[in-house]
């Protein structure tokens, strides 16, 4: 029996964490509890003020080396979100918000509504805009997000955006 029970959870937890490559994106959508979905292409990029992010090295859960990135330009994730209206009845109820945020290969980190704008980890949560001199739109990976000042850097740093879903707690 316990190796039965063995076998299905390694094969839910393979099934639920996908090795395959995540498919290049060129934008995301944004959308949930905001008052009009919008679309946030590579090419709207160029309407932030970019950041010089430099180098960052990636680490996994155990903080183990997996790679280096070299020379990283990025936009932070809070002037691109700052003009979607979320829906809200009183500024409190933007505590209760948190971001979900998804790759094309089902990847998801999330992010608190606070954390981005009302704490100094929002000055540091990218969509990166260049890696290594090649522009977000010609990266592999295309639309990378990145938080460089996590202690593991590895478990917020999401290839291929997809979208962003603003959920509310409840």
């Amino acid at each position: 029996m316990r190796i039965l029970f063995s076998i299905v959870f390694v094969m839910s937890y393979l099934s639920g964490h996908s090795q395959e490559k995540p498919s290049a994106t060129q934008s995301f959508m944004v959308t949930g509890e905001v008052k009009q979905e919008v679309k946030i292409s590579v090419n709207d990029f160029d309407k932030y003020r970019g950041a010089l992010v430099k180098d960052v090295v990636i680490t996994n859960h155990l903080g183990e080396v997996k790679s280096r990135i070299k020379k990283l330009t990025g936009v932070l994730l809070r002037d691109i979100l700052a003009n979607v209206e979320i829906k809200s009845e009183k500024p409190r109820d933007l505590s209760a918000c948190y971001l979900v945020c998804k790759a094309t290969d089902g990847y998801t980190i999330i992010y608190s509504w606070n954390e981005v704008f009302n704490n100094p980890a929002g000055e540091s949560i990218y969509l990166i805009t260049s890696k290594e001199d090649i522009k977000a739109i010609d990266m592999e990976e295309s639309i990378l997000m990145l938080s460089p000042r996590d202690y593991k850097t590895g478990r917020r740093y999401l290839k291929s955006l997809t979208s962003i879903e603003v959920k509310r707690a409840n």
